[in-house]
Formats: structure tokens, C-alpha cells, sequence
């Protein structure tokens, strides 16, 4: 996730928070001591249901390029702000608006996606919001004011919150072994890759102003990979197979889970902006009311024998607590550094927005190549890959911190720490996703996607609010010359929390 400074259309600095989505999703090892059996390697690159490997392949083309549209959109977005708030005449909180509408939306209902993929079937419902997405998109390139920019936002967030859920669903449904373990790791590559490529892609499309449309292609650029993927998807994802199992929406769960993420959102998107004020504690205060009351209401409704909205023996799967803290824990950390990094480049090394893009450009390109090969390495070393990329990640962070310490750039380097940085995320995320989804069921695949791409998001969030915070008010506190030391502090904290990702793995046995 990407937090940086804009200027809006009367001179003033206001910070806005862009969030990758994908949501999603990073991933992680396996935090027991060896390699789960479902994600050992199988030697088959059949589908589940028994399908040809090339057209599995399709699948897996079709849904990354669904995903990476998602993300890239989120980060076009990011660089093209300052346009659009001269553009729309737009004040600094209705562009605050513009990116918090779509996070908010997204992560509220990140479960009900999830859920409608159950019922209704993975297949269908990925296209269903990849058309609402779609749609948005152009009704947000056309958007004549920033009311209306806002609510189609809104409504983009929706979709992607229906659309990407089912990315993970059909890798799960759609390979088995060897296959589904390369295909999550293609799937965090494109999460890696895509990031950067929005904030790269933003900045040109921007400086371009192509046909004179200025901030409006950053949108516009959806519509036609959309449709394209819209007109081949229902021709090469095999049709939804009839289950007989599935589950009802419950309908009070989801009204209160989205309640309670909903209050617990909002202020963490707009609390820091706005000075944390009362509204923002009392926000928080419900939102853990109404998760208690959610938990309460689910325990009831397993004890009636009725279908709670996460199955039991997907949050009870072997390991599952111990695999979810490790993604909040690094979603957290990827958050707070990309957020401080990229203030300090952009306010204290006057980097470009391209600039800025470019400089997290190792760090991504490690994350993904990592995330397509650690397994190759051999099996007997697979059970110290999380570890180890919490270890490199403690270590990459205090080198970048260290170079950057003296008020340069850190010179050539500090791009082998970003490069170590990319890897260490890499080792404590595939794996993990990996066995995260390997532990549950083919058919509780909705209720695990929907459960790991909501941590993921509540992870972003919490890594942007807390270190945010974090890095601001030493920021004030140290004045106008010690943005280095601010870095210096933050860069410990999130080195510190890496530590403690690393080592949650020792209350495997009491989980």
C-alpha cells in the first residue's frame, strides 16, 4: 500500500491513502515443521476436475489479468490525484474520498464476495464484478464531478470486492499439487508486479494527457481489458459445476461482519487525516462490539446446526491462526514501509511520483520471482523459508534505514537492501498462502479466500494507521530537518514487528 502527499488545487498538502488491493493477497510459508501435505508436490498439472493443462493455463490468465487490473487501477489512481482535484475543482477530503470510498467498499465486503461465489458459483460471479468493475471504470473517466467520481468509486470498490475473492477460489478449484502451488505464486507475482506498474503506468498516462483527457484514461485504460476479458472469459473458464451443498448467505452474519469492518475501517482510512478525532474512537469502539456480536451470533448459529458465514473447520483448520497472523503481520509491515518510504522520497528527496514508482521496482520484481520459485528449493529446508524471510526482511529494513540515514539517497547500495527486502516478503508469504489454502477443503475454498483476503486488507490498513502514525509524529517532533531520523525510528518499529512475525510460529503448538 502506497501513502503519499499530494498537493490539491489551492496549494495545500494533504495526505492521501491508496491501497493496493489484493488485495489482495500475499503470501507465506507454512509455519509448521514440515511442509503440509496437500502442498507437497504432487507431480500433476491436472485440474481438479480433470480438465487439459492448457486450458488450466487459460484460467490462470484469465483471473491474474483480473486481478492486475484491480490492482493497477488503485495505483493509476495514486498518481493521478493532484489532476483530478484541479480537474473536478475538488477539496482535499473529497479527494481523500475518491480512493477511501473504493478501500472502504472493498474491504466491507470482501466476505459477502466470497459467499456469493459459493452460491452462485466462482465462474459467474468473477464475471459479474469483473463487469460491475468494468463499468464503474468508465463511469469514473467520465465522471463530471467529484461527487460522482466519488460514488462510482464506490461502486468499483463493490466490484472488485466480488471479483477477486473467486481469483483465489478458481486456482484452488481449478489446480491440484505442484500446479496450484505455481499458480499461487504467479498469483503474488502479479500482486508484487502490479503495484509498481500502477504508480509507473499513472505517471505516464498522466504526463501524457492523451487526447487531452488529463487524469481521465487513468480509468479509461480498464475499459477495454475489461471487455476483453468479459468476452473470453465465459468461453474459457469451465462452467460452475451444480453443488448441492451449498450454504445460505446468512444474512444477520453478513450484516454484522460488514457492520463491524465497515466502523473499523472508516476510521482507519480517514482517522489520521482528520486528526483522530472522538468520532474516530467511538467508530473503532463499535466496530469491536459488533465483532463480538458477530462472533457470538456465528458460535449460536454452528450450535443450531445451521451454516455460519466462515465454517469452523476453516478458521480451526491445522495451523490456519498462526498462518493468518503471519499475513496480517506482513501486510502491516509491507504497508508502513511503503507508506513511510514513499513520504520521505517524495518530501525530503523531492522525488517524482514516476521516480518514487520506480525505486520500489526491485523490491517488487524480488517479491515476485521469489514467489514463483521457492519451490524448487529442496524439502528439507521448505519449514525455514518463513522464518528466514522474516529474518531478511528485519535485515533489509535496518540496511535501507541505515543508508538512508544521512539525508541522501543511499546510493547504488541501498537497491541491493530493496532487492533483499522484495525476497524476504517473497520466503514469508508464497509458501504460506499456499498452505493456508492446502489445509481446508475444495469446497470451504469461498470461506478460506474470503478469510485470507479480508486479513490481508485489515493488515494494509492497520500497517498504514499505526506506523503512520508512527512516522508522522516523529516527523513533527524532530522538525523540518530530521526526515532521515523519522525514517530512522520507523524503519525500527517495522524491523521489530518483522521479528516478532518470525517468531509467532512457536505458539503453533498451543493453537
Amino acid at each position: 500500500m502506497t501513502d503519499n502527499l499530494i498537493a490539491d488545487p489551492t496549494g495545500n498538502r494533504t495526505r492521501r491513502r491508496v491501497r493496493a488491493l489484493s488485495s489482495g493477497v500475499r503470501s507465506a510459508h507454512a509455519d509448521s515443521a514440515s511442509t503440509p501435505p496437500a502442498i507437497k508436490d504432487s507431480g500433476t498439472d491436472s485440474p481438479a476436475g480433470g480438465g487439459r493443462s492448457g486450458s488450466s493455463a487459460r484460467v490462470l490468465v484469465i483471473v491474474l489479468a483480473g486481478q492486475f487490473m484491480a490492482l493497477l487501477d488503485a495505483f493509476i489512481v495514486n498518481v493521478a490525484t493532484p489532476s483530478i482535484g484541479a480537474d473536478l475543482h475538488a477539496s482535499g477530503a473529497a479527494l481523500q474520498l475518491v480512493n477511501a470510498g473504493y478501500t472502504i467498499a472493498y474491504a466491507v465486503l470482501l466476505v459477502t464476495g466470497a459467499r456469493l461465489g459459493e452460491l452462485l458459483g466462482p465462474r459467474r460471479t468473477f464475471l459479474a464484478g469483473l463487469a460491475v468493475f468494468t463499468g464503474a471504470s468508465l463511469a469514473c473517466g467520465l465522471a463530471a464531478d467529484a461527487g460522482q467520481l466519488i460514488a462510482f468509486r464506490v461502486v468499483q470498490g463493490a466490484g472488485a470486492a466480488v471479483m477477486l475473492p473467486q481469483v483465489l477460489g478458481l486456482i484452488q478449484r481449478t489446480f491440484t499439487g505442484a500446479a496450484q502451488t505455481r499458480a499461487i505464486g504467479a498469483y503474488t507475482g502479479v500482486l508484487a508486479i502490479g503495484a509498481v506498474s500502477g504508480q509507473i503506468a499513472g505517471g505516464v498516462l498522466v504526463s501524457a494527457d492523451l487526447f487531452g483527457a488529463g487524469w481521465r484514461p487513468v480509468f479509461l485504460v480498464n475499459v477495454p481489458i475489461g471487455a476483453l476479458l468479459l468476452a473470453a472469459g465465459p468461453r474459457l473458464i469451465p462452467r460452475d459445476r451444480p453443488s448441492g451443498a451449498a450454504r445460505g448467505l446468512d444474512l444477520p452474519g453478513l450484516v454484522l461482519l460488514a457492520g463491524a469492518l465497515g466502523l473499523v475501517t472508516v476510521p482507519l482510512v480517514l482517522g489520521q487525516e482528520t486528526g483522530w478525532p472522538q468520532w474516530s474512537w467511538w467508530s473503532l469502539g463499535g466496530g469491536g462490539l459488533l465483532l463480538a456480536a458477530f462472533a457470538a451470533h456465528e458460535a449460536a448459529r454452528a450450535r443450531r446446526g445451521g451454516a455460519p458465514l466462515i465454517a469452523p473447520r476453516v478458521a480451526g483448520a491445522p495451523g490456519m491462526p498462526v498462518k493468518v497472523v503471519r499475513i496480517a503481520v506482513v501486510m502491516a509491515v509491507n504497508a508502513g514501509y511503503m507508506f513511510a518510504l514513499t513520504l520521505h522520497f517524495q518530501n525530503a528527496l523531492h522525488y517524482s511520483a514516476l521516480r518514487t514508482g520506480l525505486t520500489f521496482v526491485p523490491t517488487a520484481l524480488a517479491y515476485g520471482a521469489v514467489g514463483l520459485w521457492w519451490r524448487r528449493l529442496p524439502q528439507r529446508v521448505h519449514h525455514l523459508l518463513v522464518p528466514g524471510g522474516f529474518a531478511l526482511i528485519c535485515v533489509a529494513l535496518l540496511g535501507i534505514g541505515l543508508a538512508l540515514k544521512g539525508g541522501g539517497d543511499g546510493g547504488g547500495w541501498v537497491f541491493v537492501a530493496y532487492t533483499g527486502l522484495g525476497a524476504g516478503f517473497g520466503f514469508a508469504h508464497s509458501a504460506n498462502l499456499a498452505a493456508a489454502l492446502a489445509s481446508v477443503r475444495t469446497e470451504d475454498a469461498a470461506d478460506a479466500s474470503g478469510l485470507v483476503v479480508t486479513v490481508n486488507q485489515v493488515g494494509l490498513l492497520l500497517g498504514t494507521s499505526l506506523f503512520g502514525t508512527l512516522f508522522l509524529n516523529r516527523l513533527a517532533a524532530e522538525g523540518a530537518g530530521g526526515a532521515s531520523r523519522a525514517l530512522w525510528g520507523s524503519v525500527l518499529a517495522l524491523s521489530g514487528t518483522a521479528a516478532l512475525g518470525g517468531l509467532v510460529g512457536a505458539l503453533r503448538r498451543r493453537t
